[in-house]
């Protein structure tokens, strides 16, 4: 997905990115259903957050060191998830099975976005829901967190284009301060997306 080697990030006895849920996610977590697929689960945070809800989580990530930690956290909080080590550059969700996406920070080439989108589109069940947050092209001028190139950031002109098929509830580009463990750390610039599936 990137030049970036995930298990070797992930290595680290720490959790990079925290153990607490993405905040735009815990805002809107009661909106969702499952079973809930999270893109680019990476250490377990978000997923765990969820099962703790009660929802039916399938946390999906190219790293299994991520994974495994994931499932370390998960047990430490009392709540089961599934888990699944797979490249999003070649990941196929089934087809009408999910009752939400979520993807947090999962910020992938617009090559990779181009062939998965759709996909994630077509996973979703009649009325669910994809709830996305990504570090937006003007996340480039801050030292905050994301990756340096526009082409794997996010604009609101992006997610019409590339959800074509999704009602949008919430998109917007905003402010807002990210502490999210070592690497999510301060004012940012993000885009969020909630976008639902006609029935």
């Amino acid at each position: 997905m990137s030049d970036i080697d995930w298990n070797d990030r992930y290595s680290d006895d720490q959790f990079i990115y925290g153990t607490q849920p993405n905040a735009f996610l815990v805002e809107h977590s009661s909106m969702l259903v499952g079973p809930v697929l999270s893109l680019a689960e990476g250490e377990g945070r978000n997923a765990v957050f969820l099962a703790s809800l009660g929802l039916q989580i399938h946390g999906v990530d190219g790293s299994s060191v991520g994974l495994t930690k994931a499932r370390t956290l998960a047990k430490s909080h009392g709540v089961e998830i599934q888990t699944e080590v797979a490249d999003l550059a070649t990941y196929q969700p089934a087809t009408n099975c999910f009752g939400a996406v979520v993807s947090i920070s999962a910020h992938l080439p617009s090559k990779i976005r181009n062939r998965l989108y759709p996909l994630v589109e077509r996973c979703l069940r009649p009325d669910g829901l994809l709830l996305l947050e990504a570090y937006s092209e003007n996340q480039l001028r801050r030292i905050t967190g994301g990756p340096k190139d526009a082409d794997m950031l996010m604009t609101v002109a992006k997610i019409e284009r590339e959800f074509p098929g999704l009602v949008p509830i919430i998109l917007h580009e905003i402010e807002r301060e990210v502490y999210e463990g070592t690497h999510h750390t301060g004012l940012a610039s993000v885009v969020q997306f909630i976008g639902r599936k006609p029935s």
